[in-house]
């Protein structure tokens, strides 16, 4: 695996990390913030990087690229491998009258199934219901292949998020990377770090991933009930305290994030599916707890490996972001404190990680977590 890194921070010229090195077809990620791709040029700018390469764009709510985290920059990653191979498929969720589960199924379809190891995703935000691109993505995969991702962001505005393959970013873009090989090894885990306070509820009435009722109350009222003066800055105050969300068929707790909020109807629409009868708990977290918890999540992807990994994929949540503040890098350090310093470092903040359980295979869309996808050859 030959892998090349570079940053174009705002009103600068890009800057390797290394001497640049002449890569065969490669795959390009390209995290960056919403208006550095909102940019014409920008496809046209990364290909004359990379004539050959295979570009993926996707908006942030951060980059991480070694041990740093930038704002308002672009950073890529190409990586050539050396014994094993990757295809990239996309869709627009207009094609499908925003039906996510369709536009899996359709991703899915459009790849080749032989040798298939995994699939990692660079999604559409703001207006994408996660839960439902998975169960689609999952409808048509071998149960062996696993799944991890990113929803992209657009720091904690909330207004747009874009992503494209090979051509400029683009509002509701769904992007699939299958990787191929006998002797690649791909492991993922996440964690949070976020702690459960108040009344647990349950709800009474949703649809999808919209909130309606906790115990036949109005969600929004309820929640602004407990966010005080803070319900002002809704929906990005949503982000400092999210909710925990035990479904009525699972022992697992998933954390939710609010993505926006729906006046009208007193509703809150958040990033995943919110299921009638789940039990549900606001939570809250501190700077120590949430690194801590980005060490734990390193230590989960390392579990059972055989290999060292060369190439570390994190996708953080945006509210991490915010809690940890002029430390966000904390977290990054603790990720390389437990996988090693020899592996590469890309990735982004988002709204919304993909990624199994720790020991299961099943991917889940987690928020507020910390997630971790290790690469070897």
């Amino acid at each position: 695996m030959i892998i090349e890194q570079g940053v174009k921070e705002i009103n600068k010229d890009w800057k390797f990390v290394e001497a640049r090195k002449e890569l065969k077809e490669p795959l390009v990620m390209v995290f960056g913030n919403r208006y550095a791709l909102e940019s014409e040029d920008i496809y046209q700018e990364i290909k004359s990087l990379y004539p050959e390469g295979h570009i993926v764009f996707g908006t942030t709510s951060g980059e991480i690229l070694e041990s740093r985290v930038y704002d308002e920059s672009v950073v890529l990653t190409a990586i050539e491998f050396e014994k094993n191979s990757f295809k990239v498929v996309r869709e627009n969720m207009t094609t499908f009258d925003m039906d996510v589960e369709e536009l899996g199924e359709s991703l899915v379809n459009s790849l080749p199934k032989e040798n298939l190891k995994h699939v990692f995703i660079v999604s559409e935000g703001t207006n994408v219901n996660g839960s439902g691109l998975i169960k689609g993505l999952e409808e048509k995969l071998n149960v062996e292949v696993s799944i991890s991702g990113g929803l992209c962001g657009d720091d904690a505005r909330f207004e747009r998020t874009l992503a494209s393959y090979n051509q400029n970013p683009a509002e509701g873009e769904v992007i699939c990377i299958g990787f191929y090989g006998d002797t690649l090894e791909i492991t993922s885990a996440n964690f949070g770090g976020w702690t459960g306070f108040g009344p647990q509820r349950t709800i009474t009435k949703s649809k999808n991933n919209i909130l309606y009722e906790l115990d036949g109350k109005p969600a929004l009222d309820l929640y602004k009930l407990y966010l005080g003066e803070k319900a002002k800055e809704l929906p990005e105050a949503a982000l400092l305290y999210p909710l925990s969300v035990q479904k009525p068929d699972s022992r697992e707790v998933i954390v939710r994030t609010i993505l926006n909020i729906d006046e009208a109807n007193n509703a809150m629409i958040l990033a995943g599916d919110v299921p009638e009868g789940s039990k549900v708990q606001l939570m809250m977290s501190t700077v120590d707890d949430i690194a801590e918890g980005a060490s734990v999540a390193g230590v989960y992807a390392m579990r059972g490996r055989k290999s060292e990994p060369e190439l570390a994929l994190l996708v953080s949540c945006v509210g991490r972001k915010l809690v940890l503040d002029q430390r966000t890098e904390e977290e990054v350090e603790e990720v390389i404190g437990s996988i090693g310093s020899n592996a590469k470092i890309v990735g982004f903040y988002s709204y919304g990680e993909l990624a199994p359980f720790a020991g299961q295979k099943e991917c889940k869309l987690h928020n507020q977590t910390m997630t971790l996808s290790l690469f070897s050859e």
